[in-house]
């Protein structure tokens, strides 16, 4: 899902759409006038995407033979999927180059909390549910609340039930499928968001929750002068393989790592005679 942009510098989403229906040579058509109209292209794709899907993308980026087309999945629910994407079409904007903005990515998924509000954890294998919390989600009327990212955590929504969020100000999306609740308004202020955002639920959220009873939620830095600040403050070091600059010790577009660092040879005692 593309969201709509956060601010007047955002640059658009292109939508890869049915890779795995479409004809070959359509996608590899389309997947080729984007590298070339804009030099690198970062696909963002979220776990939950078919593996049929997946397979293409990786057959269409080897028949390309082409080191300009990076594949980022975190490890995010939809909705948090969605944010990354925008807050990387944010920074594209800004002087940055293709590798330090697709290795960005990662960085800036530390800054999400992602979450949802459940009608059933019975089928929910993203995040530990134990036994005793899978017998309630079969009690009619329970909802459990749900954080995967950063950290899982679970509860059951009552009174008083709270989970813990951001240590730092941010926006919080919410998506809502086939379930009501209110929750979602106190947890809001607790973690002091600046601001509670509706937007349409991702076609995959109910595949990655288990169930299409949910409300998904995502709380994240929205401002692009605090998301480029978090960027440019990490070391940059260059490719070893194909020279570009990234954040942190892995090219996410070739793919390669540094090499094993080499521990420096021992030295040689210096020969002394005896006084």
């Amino acid at each position: 899902m593309a969201l709509p942009a956060q601010d007047e510098r955002t640059m658009p989403a292109v939508v890869l759409r049915d890779l795995d229906r479409r004809p070959l040579e359509h996608a590899l058509t389309e997947l080729h006038t984007l590298t070339e109209q804009h030099g690198y292209l970062v696909v963002v794709c979220s776990q939950a995407t078919p593996e049929p899907v997946v397979r293409r993308l990786h057959t269409l980026r080897s028949l390309l033979e082409s080191d300009r087309i990076a594949v980022f999945r975190p490890e995010l629910p939809p909705l948090g999927i969605a944010v990354l994407a925008r807050q990387l079409r944010q920074l594209a904007s800004c002087d940055l180059s293709p590798g330090v903005l697709a290795s960005a990515g990662r960085l800036l998924t530390h800054y999400i909390h992602a979450g949802a509000v459940l009608g059933s954890v019975a089928r929910l294998d993203r995040v530990p549910v134990g036994l005793k919390t899978h017998a309630k989600s079969w009690v009619p009327g329970s909802q459990f609340a749900v954080v995967a990212h950063p950290e899982p955590q679970l509860v059951k929504v009552a009174p008083g039930a709270t989970l813990k969020g951001p240590e730092f100000a941010t926006w919080m999306l919410v998506a809502k499928g086939q379930l009501q609740s209110d929750w979602l308004t106190g947890l809001a202020k607790e973690w002091t968001a600046h601001a509670l955002r509706e937007t349409p639920l991702p076609a995959e959220s109910a595949r990655w929750w288990g169930t299409g009873r949910l409300i998904e939620f995502c709380s994240y830095l929205a401002d692009l002068s605090v998301l480029y600040q978090l960027v440019t403050s990490v070391r940059q070091s260059g490719c070893h393989w194909c020279g570009l600059d990234v954040l942190g010790d892995r090219c996410v577009f070739c793919s390669a790592t540094p090499p094993a660092h080499e521990p420096p040879a021992p030295r040689a005692l210096e020969q002394r005679t005896p006084a």
